[in-house]
């Protein structure tokens, strides 16, 4: 048995050498804090060795400074306990190169020595990164809980890098989450819209003609009617009124699904055609400042901004109790921007951003695939403004499918 007098303490050599001690081979669970012993002398590792063992510790035994920054390779420690007197590389020397080290340039290091420093060795101790600096013969208590100081505040960290890892893996789930919700319904929309062109293609188209050629017969069947039919000439002429309604009202739900002037003839002249039918339907006035050419805009852009559009007339129908609406148009060269105010009593603040109002909402994720932005601004007794803006050309393309 080997007694050491800096500990006070009686540390069985050989029931662990040291050899196996400074093998480097670590632990890797992280609610295991390790704690590099770093001196020449053996029997000095053996005694701090057995001084602060406990559950929950990793002891990882160096006998030089080169021998530790090769440890430091291996794993990250809690706190270093570091002779200052070794051959080689001293305590001064392995302390600043430990420090050069990003991943360990903030771990605790604490000076051990076994003669009294003089003032500028102190000075320079702390200067090579110390957090402390110890006198032997050393204090068993004192250092226990100095260690133990340490080794709470790494498992501490520990536990707040977890916590942090975590809420950044569950943000990085909720933005794939809300890409790919949005990617959905971005795809729900471009569905509708092609669906929508379809019916009303096939509304005005096969619909129409047949309206279109059962007028014609009904002509003709009426241009050979006897001068002396008058019930059936004032029957025919009830068909012809009943069969122009009809057509009215094909021609009306098809533009209503998906006007014709906006694939014919752009978002300008579509943007018109709404705002006159909803000054004819709603008896609301609408000015409309548009330019004299939209065609080269893509129709991505052009229906999205037309479907905007259309949600601020509908809200102005339905909520503002307006008297006015005026609507203006630009394109620049690398940007749409479309202006809607009214007179009407205004949104209240609260209700711009809520999530219920889900028109509001609608409008925005409209814009949000190129880039858009939409504000509102508002007072009560006011009116409310809108102003879209979009970017004409983007790095990426909105996104047509469900990832």
């Amino acid at each position: 048995m080997l007694s050491d007098s800096m500990f006070g303490l009686t540390v069985p050599v050989g029931a662990r050498g040291v050899n196996s001690l400074v093998s480097g081979e670590t632990m890797s669970d992280a609610s295991v804090a390790s704690i590099l012993v770093v001196d020449d002398d053996k029997r000095s590792l053996l005694a701090v060795q057995e001084l602060l063992r406990g559950p929950g510790r990793n002891l990882v035994l160096a006998k030089s400074g080169e021998e530790a920054l090769r440890c430091m390779l291996k794993d990250d420690f809690a706190v270093i306990l570091l002779d200052v007197r070794m051959p080689g590389l001293d305590g001064f020397q392995t302390a600043k190169l430990i420090r050069e080290r990003e991943r360990s340039r903030y771990t605790p290091i604490i000076f051990l020595t076994g003669v009294s420093e003089d003032v500028d060795s102190i000075f320079r101790g702390y200067q090579a990164g110390a957090v402390d600096y110890i006198v032997k013969p050393l204090v068993p208590e004192v250092l226990k809980s100095k260690i133990s100081v340490f080794v709470e505040l790494y498992a501490k960290n520990a536990a707040l890098i977890g916590e942090i890892a975590g809420r950044k893996q569950t943000e990085q789930r909720l933005r794939e989450s809300e890409e790919k919700l949005r990617a959905l319904a971005v795809h729900l929309q471009t569905v509708r819209e092609e669906e929508q062109i379809r019916i009303s293609r096939e509304i005005h188209d096969q619909l129409g003609q047949t309206l279109t050629g059962l007028k014609m017969d009904l002509t003709w069947l009426a241009g050979r009617l006897p001068a002396d039919q008058g019930p059936l000439k004032e029957k025919t002429e009830s068909m012809f009124g009943l069969i122009d309604n009809t057509i009215h009202s094909v021609r009306r739900i098809a533009s209503g699904m998906r006007p014709e002037a906006l694939d014919e003839a752009g978002l300008a002249a579509a943007i018109g055609w709404q705002a006159r039918d909803f000054q004819l339907r709603t008896g609301i006035r609408c000015k409309v400042d548009l330019p004299q050419d939209s065609n080269g805009l893509d129709p991505d852009r052009a229906t999205a901004v037309f479907r905007i559009f259309q949600e601020v007339l509908t809200n102005v129908a339905r909520h503002a109790n307006a008297t006015r609406v005026d609507v203006a148009m630009r394109l620049d060269a690398d940007r749409l921007a479309l202006e809607v105010r009214d007179n009407g009593k205004g949104i209240p603040g609260a209700d711009i951003h809520s999530p219920k109002s889900l028109g509001l909402l609608g409008m925005r994720e409209r814009a949000l695939p190129f880039d858009g932005r939409i504000e509102i601004s508002s007072a009560p007794g006011e009116g409310t403004q809108v102003m879209v803006s979009i970017p004409l050309y983007q790095d990426r393309a909105p996104a047509r499918g469900i990832p």
